[in-house]
């Protein structure tokens, strides 16, 4: 089967985005089937022993609706990003991703954390701001997109669930804005002229005839008067 450019280009976004995904389902097959103890690798604020938990708690949930919660809008987002924003979407996920477990370590209620849901919240705060502050059709698109989508994800910024890390929530939307404002110089659309075809060069005079001395000008004029002539004498004898 041929794909033609655009569609080859969507899949190639995609990739990642599900390979990210399927190696989520992997690890938390992983964990269920040896019974895993996720608190060890999870992210407690304040705790030397939890810093490891800024790498790996994204990486852990509590059971398979906490992962399939979180796979869609992982899924999604990080297709968006690799797909429109490619320069910037794999330094600003790593970003959100990194600051976002930082930011709980530091500010987070005491307890253990796990869940990709910062990130998520984080990759889809990103979109809806880039729109905002780069300001191009496909941009504000996009924003208006997350915004249907995930509205509802307002929500989870504010602690009215018990149990639910909603500073992961909290600090991935505020990591997302800061993402999203260090990028926003980055995959902005370049200004084509407007292109009118073979003709598109409308200059009234030729653009080097300042460039010619008046001889050289009487010469080219004197020599296409000749090929003129030349070509009037083959036409009349054919």
């Amino acid at each position: 089967m041929n794909y033609n450019p655009t569609t080859r280009s969507i899949l190639k976004a995609f990739k990642v985005p599900l390979l990210i995904v399927l190696s989520l389902w992997i690890i938390h097959a992983f964990v269920t089937v040896f019974d895993v103890n996720v608190a060890m690798y999870a992210l407690a604020p304040r705790r030397s022993y939890g810093l490891w938990g800024i790498l790996t708690s994204p990486l852990l949930h509590s059971d398979w609706g906490h992962l399939f919660n979180n796979s869609f809008p992982i899924l999604v987002t990080a297709s968006m990003m690799y797909f429109f924003y490619r320069k910037s979407a794999v330094p600003a996920i790593t970003i959100i991703y990194l600051l976002t477990g930082l930011a709980v370590w530091v500010f987070g209620h005491s307890g253990f954390h796990i869940g990709a849901s910062g990130v998520a919240y984080g990759m889809v705060s990103f979109i809806f701001w880039s729109g905002i502050f780069r300001r191009n059709i496909e941009s504000i698109i996009l924003a208006l997109i997350v915004v249907m989508l995930y509205s509802g994800m307002i929500a989870g910024v504010f602690p009215d669930e018990p149990g639910i890390s909603w500073e992961s929530h909290l600090f991935g939307a505020i990591t997302g804005l800061l993402t999203a404002i260090m990028f926003s110089g980055v995959d902005v659309p370049e200004k084509k002229s407007p292109d009118y075809g073979p003709e598109k060069d409308q200059s009234f005079f030729a653009p080097d005839i300042f460039e010619k001395t008046k001889l050289q000008r009487r010469q080219e004029q004197i020599e296409a008067m000749r090929r003129s002539q030349l070509d009037g004498d083959q036409f009349g004898n054919q």
